[in-house]
């Protein structure tokens, strides 16, 4: 899980880059390196995609287990 997990978070940094050298300059580096629409861009495109979504859900699940470990026990 941990290597899935720093896998993820580089390809979404690498997304997060690109989108801002697109905005920025109008630049995209995942274009310019393997070319436009190519396969291979395709590629990074759904694997930063795909990235983005995984540590959606671990983000949520953590946050959502770190939530009830803090809340209390309630006696009966």
């Amino acid at each position: 899980m941990k290597t899935a997990y720093w896998l993820a978070l580089v390809l979404v940094i690498i997304g997060a880059v690109n989108w801002g050298l697109v905005g920025l300059f109008q630049f995209d580096l995942v274009a310019a390196l393997f070319g436009p629409a190519s396969g291979l861009s395709r590629l990074v495109y759904s694997l930063v995609g795909l990235a983005g979504i995984a540590l959606a859900g671990i983000a949520t699940t953590s946050q959502a287990s770190h939530r009830h470990a803090s809340m209390p026990v309630a006696a009966h």
